[in-house]
């Protein structure tokens, strides 16, 4: 019999010949209008991405950075290939070490103002999907998105929320205290908030396409208002960037990279985003049995959070920006370095900070699948909430602090500062193909995959390849549809790798709707054990596979978002 309060749930499994899922529900229905207006999975997630840059501002906007892999089915109905798009900036020409160091700054960049400022790369990442696979207008796509910012929208509950635990951030700023505060008070939920400036820099976007952001008048807009506050970024930089993002093999156009695992190929974002991560926990866990265990056992949870702290380490200590360091990913990847790396686990106790293996909030995510098979799981972000916390008034756009955020200062680290270097990305997303290793093609953009057999992403910092790893392993393993898989308890080992928390103490979250009998048990192999709410564990995941006829899918219940399906 079934139970109608699950059937009201507006989070349970949604099926459909077309589908998208997304965070915020104003963002998932432009997407479902573009399918609806007969564009494609790449069209819906274009509308979502300006819908959600202007109802969730404090996630993510034209000044931040965007991650996105596409699956493009062959004409013959048997496999396909994936995209890779990797819109992360680099750091300005002027952010040297010494300017840093002479400022006062020893170990860490500034995490909020200017000098956090990366180049953003959502723009170039929104033109080359389009250029690429788009079948609509942009302006059709958009046109919703820019009525909202222009004539105003409806603040959600969460936004409110957002607002009011970083008022005192947002009134710092002139720009940001005008647009996002009411008589200098976070607005309630339903009120309306206006951002006809950036309503403006999307119309000019339009016009004059990408080239308006990377050296044209709103690029040269947000180099006055940095320069005029002391910042470091420069029209120069943003030109730099324009010029060679839409090359292939530039910092745009870069391959995803993949591991198999039990038959399928899972494919993530390459770096700078930390796809790797997930990638390289896979390939430990798949020398155990993971079929037998249920999500709350003490077991399959000890194994995962192992999984989680040796790829880490190995994160922390080796990867950087491909451009400048050489990064050891074809090792890291490796089933011979999984294997080594499995051996350190044991089940009875819990490692600490492990030793590196030996060498030869603030983003939202969405997904959208369409009838011919298309998919793309998107996920774009301007760091921490509200970014570096400044805005350019004259365009509404306001800045990522990734730069402040993901570097460290630690001369000699592979993640150092350094002049139009990226720094490493929490941002990442996955697909997931039917086919082994010797059944795809590597090394260029648009490599040959299986079919697909599912997607998913979500947004949460360190905590992405964690909860996208536990529900690939629920649906992989465990045998949950996307709805359990996303919706089951929820655990995080931190710190993660951002170089803000690094000095906090280890510790493993899980959400209280796990059985306490499992928090003892992990606490007396030496887990340090920390109960949240009963939903409270983070992230706003979704997860979309492939059926035989239809496609079916899941918004995490977390979190104010929804899937639709036509």
């Amino acid at each position: 019999m079934l139970d109608p309060a699950h059937m009201s749930d507006p989070h349970r499994p949604v099926y459909g010949k077309a589908m998208v899922s997304a965070g915020e529900p104003l963002v998932a229905s432009a997407g479902l209008e573009a399918l609806a207006a007969g564009g494609n999975a790449v069209d819906a997630a274009l509308a979502m991405a300006a819908m959600s840059a202007v109802v969730m501002p404090e996630m993510c906007g034209l000044g931040g950075d965007a991650f996105v892999l596409v699956y493009e089915p062959d004409p013959s109905g048997k496999g396909g290939r994936v995209y890779s798009f990797a819109g992360s900036g680099p750091a300005p020409q002027a952010a040297t070490l010494e300017r840093f160091r002479n400022a006062g700054y020893d170990t860490l960049p500034p995490f909020r103002g200017w000098w956090s400022v990366a180049v953003p790369g959502a723009p170039a990442v929104y033109f080359a999907l389009h250029q690429r696979f788009g079948r609509l207008p942009l302006a059709h796509l958009w046109r919703r998105a820019i009525a909202y910012a222009r004539d105003g929208f409806p603040v959600s509950p969460r936004l409110a929320a957002s607002i009011y635990t970083y008022r005192e951030i947002l009134r710092q700023h002139p720009g940001t205290a005008k647009t996002y505060l009411v008589s200098g008070e976070a607005p309630k939920p339903g009120a309306l908030l206006r951002n006809p400036a950036l309503a403006k820099s999307f119309e000019i976007l339009l016009e004059d396409g990408p080239e308006a952001f990377y050296g044209g008048p709103l690029g040269e807009s947000i180099a006055r208002a940095s320069k005029k506050e002391g910042g470091l970024l420069t029209v120069e930089d943003l030109e730099a960037f324009g010029k060679e993002a839409f090359a292939e093999g530039g910092p745009v156009l870069s391959p995803a990279i993949a591991t198999s695992y039990r038959g399928y190929r899972i494919w993530l974002t390459p770096p700078p985003s930390q796809g790797h991560l997930l990638l390289q926990m896979l390939n430990i866990l798949e020398g155990f049995d993971l079929t037998h265990y249920r999500p709350h056992d003490p077991d399959f949870i000890h194994l995962l959070v192992e999984a989680k702290k040796l790829a880490y380490a190995d994160r922390l200590a080796y990867m950087g920006d491909p451009r400048f360091v050489r990064a050891p990913l074809e090792h890291l990847l490796s089933k011979s370095f999984a294997a080594d790396r499995r051996r350190q686990i044991q089940m009875d106790r819990a490692l600490d900070l492990p030793q590196p293996g030996h060498l030869p909030g603030d983003t939202t995510s969405f997904l959208a699948v369409d009838e011919e098979g298309r998919a793309v799981s998107f996920i774009h972000s301007i760091s921490a909430a509200f970014g570096a916390a400044v805005m350019d008034e004259e365009t509404g756009i306001l800045l990522n602090n990734r730069a402040g955020r993901g570097f460290t200062l630690e001369e000699g680290h592979p993640n150092c500062l350094a002049p139009g270097k990226r720094t490493m990305h929490t941002l990442n997303t996955y697909l997931v193909t039917y086919g082994t290793e010797e059944e795809t093609q590597e090394g260029s953009w648009g490599q040959r995959a299986g079919d697909l057999y599912a997607l998913g992403n979500t947004p949460g910092g360190d905590g992405q390849p964690q909860w996208n790893l536990q529900a690939l392993l629920h649906l992989l393993d465990l045998g949950l549809n996307p709805y359990e898989a996303v919706a089951a308890p929820r655990w995080t080992s931190w710190p993660g790798t951002d170089p803000h928390t690094l000095q906090n103490a280890l510790e493993l979250w899980l959400e209280s709707r796990f059985p306490p009998e499992t928090a003892a048990e992990l606490s007396r192999r030496g887990h340090r054990v920390r109960l949240l709410g009963p939903w409270a564990g983070g992230g706003s995941a979704h997860l979309i596979r492939r059926l035989s006829d239809s496609w079916e899918g899941a918004a995490d219940p977390r979190d104010g978002g929804q899937a639709q399906a036509l």
